[in-house]
């Protein structure tokens, strides 16, 4: 099979949960990330796998696996006879990954408009709407990120896909870092008006809408004085 056939996709999970029994280790993900972007892990948390199986009700072995992915992931940074410690990434990485993001998924918004099913539409919109009740409760970092893996997913190109998922989730971390998490707040309205230029298959609508989501996420991200804006990196 090819690897590429299926990239893993996790998705967020705002809503609260009974904290009983031995969690699945594919929730394991989500709820140690959340708990990265909320910053109930921060980085100057000092965190081993034993006291995190021992919060997470988790085995260490599910936790282990975990943190490698998270680390692959570029959000913890994981080093022999060192504890495990959350990664604070620079202006120079963020701006490299939100070059790589934007080019990535103007590709992406435009094969998915060439054929949009009912379906995969359906889904985005159900997660739009969870993403808007979460926002009215708090910033819905990870949902956002969910939002442009499941759209990556719907263009049908599963090596762009997987690319994009080894981009997004350090945009999340930059943005849970930034103070600046109550500026996102729009997103699920950006995100809809992208959908539904998808859903119409206008390509040069949806691509426009993109790259001004994509403007937004640098200004909030790339404010200082001395880091240029990307905006002459993709024409029109």
């Amino acid at each position: 099979m090819n690897s590429f056939a299926s990239p893993q996709i996790f998705t967020a999970l705002p809503f609260s949960r009974t904290d009983t029994g031995k969690p699945p280790a594919d929730d394991l993900y989500s709820r140690i990330f959340d708990a990265i972007l909320e910053q109930r892990i921060h980085a100057a948390s000092r965190f081993t796998e034993d006291s995190l199986a021992q919060r997470f009700s988790a085995r260490r072995s599910d936790i282990r696996g975990v943190l490698t992915q998270l680390s692959h992931q570029q959000i913890i940074v994981l080093r022999p006879h060192h504890r495990p410690r959350v990664a604070a990434p620079d202006a120079e990485q963020i701006r490299q990954t939100l070059h790589a993001r934007r080019l990535t998924e103007i590709t992406l918004v435009r094969l998915a408009c060439q054929q949009p099913r009912a379906q995969d539409l359906k889904r985005l919109r159900a997660l739009i709407d969870s993403e808007r009740q979460c926002t009215a409760r708090g910033p819905a970092i990870r949902l956002s990120g969910e939002f442009h893996l499941q759209l990556a997913e719907m263009a049908g190109n599963a090596p762009l896909a997987h690319f994009l998922g080894s981009l997004v989730p350090l945009t999340s971390l930059a943005i849970a870092r930034s103070g600046e998490k109550t500026r996102i707040c729009c997103a699920w309205q950006e995100h809809l008006t992208i959908v539904d230029a998808v859903e119409r298959r206008d390509a040069a609508k949806a691509i426009m809408l993109m790259s001004r989501h994509s403007d937004h996420l640098e200004r909030i991200l790339l404010n200082s004085g001395d880091i240029p804006s990307l905006d002459c990196c993709v024409a029109g």
